[in-house]
């Protein structure tokens, strides 16, 4: 984690800010490796301190060696002015997007107590060190892939006409958990028929039918890291609007895995495989973004999608899943989890796809 400190410090010299306070759990785990739900960071040039409480404190001594640990008791605004006090920092970064409203407008409060110390709102300066994985977040998510990959390829044999979208739903799970998953990242999905017009269904009592699309979305967790796979099957034999929609979606998919490039925004790539789904007619029908960042959260940087600015570089772990949508009849998703290697994509989710 040494190596993360220092980034983390660098960037807030080139914030201009003193001290760091990180509240949101995923960027607390990758700048301390605590995995406890409850607790703080405070780093600065010279500290880094886990603030938590009596529940955690033997946990955080384990898991995050180095850190000092201040024990908490009570509200965030309570104890924060005893752990700020002492230090010899002004400008003091919060979470925006984490804490809530009124316990900024505490902290505020209980900051003027302490003379000059400043609150300062900031938006994704963790998370922009964590789009970039190592080596070892790589191999986490090269794991979590490769048990998705063989619970998608074991679970989905075992799905047939007749059962309910939520017993479907449960025998994935399960299979996932059998084969090493921790708690899954996101709640499975399971969309047959009209349902899977909806890209974030929950699964239902509906009895999946033959010959109907069924959109299976499904992930894996290993030491934190997560997987997202995707695929489309049917149930019995394919008809030919299936077959054609179906084929249009991959043909998007495989084409933005063949042009990818290092240096393109998340909206240029996402526009490669859109236009693949406009020229066929269903532009319409392809209402989300191409994809999005894969790691500690199952959702994170990048995004992939319009108005995206965000540029790739090597070493981002993303999803490429177009698909489309017609109310009425269902929907069409294939979605693999890539990583940008040497100016370009690798994929790797190897789950079968029906073409």
């Amino acid at each position: 984690m040494i190596h993360r400190l220092e980034r983390l410090r660098q960037r807030l010299g080139e914030e201009g800010l003193d001290a760091i306070l990180i509240s949101q759990g995923e960027n607390r785990r990758y700048i301390s490796g605590f995995t406890g739900s409850e607790g703080f960071l405070l780093i600065s040039e010279t500290s880094a301190i886990l603030a938590t409480d009596s529940r955690y404190t033997e946990q955080a001594k384990s898991q995050a060696p180095g850190f000092e640990i201040f024990r908490t008791e009570g509200e965030l605004s309570k104890w924060f002015l005893e752990l700020v006090s002492p230090l010899d920092i002004k400008r003091i970064g919060f979470e925006a997007n984490d804490l809530s409203v009124a316990t900024y407008r505490k902290l505020v409060a209980t900051a003027a107590e302490a003379g000059e110390k400043e609150l300062v709102p900031t938006e994704g300066i963790v998370e922009s060190l964590r789009v970039v994985k190592d080596k070892g977040e790589l191999e986490l998510i090269m794991k979590a892939v490769e048990i998705s990959d063989t619970a998608f390829e074991e679970s989905s044999s075992l799905l047939h006409p007749g059962m309910t979208e939520k017993a479907a739903a449960w025998e994935i799970e399960r299979t996932l958990r059998e084969k090493g998953s921790e708690s899954v990242p996101f709640d499975i999905i399971v969309a047959s028929g009209p349902n899977s017009t909806l890209p974030h269904h929950q699964p239902t009592d509906r009895l999946m039918l033959s010959s109907e699309p069924v959109v299976i979305d499904m992930g894996a967790r290993v030491a934190g890291y997560s997987s997202d796979l995707s695929r489309t099957i049917c149930l019995g034999n394919t008809d030919e609007k299936f077959e054609k929609i179906y084929d249009l979606v991959l043909g998007a998919q495989l084409t933005a895995i063949a042009t990818i490039e290092a240096g393109m925004s998340g909206e240029q790539v996402d526009s490669l495989a859109r236009t693949v789904i406009e020229q066929g007619g269903y532009g319409e029908n392809f209402g989300h973004g191409l994809g999005h960042g894969v790691g500690l959260a199952a959702h994170e940087e990048p995004r992939l999608g319009k108005g995206s600015e965000d540029i790739l570089t090597d070493g981002m772990v993303f999803t490429i899943e177009p698909g489309i949508y017609i109310s009425g009849w269902g929907g069409v998703r294939i979605e693999d989890v890539v990583v940008l290697e040497k100016g370009r994509v690798r994929v790797l989710s190897k789950a079968k796809k029906i073409n």
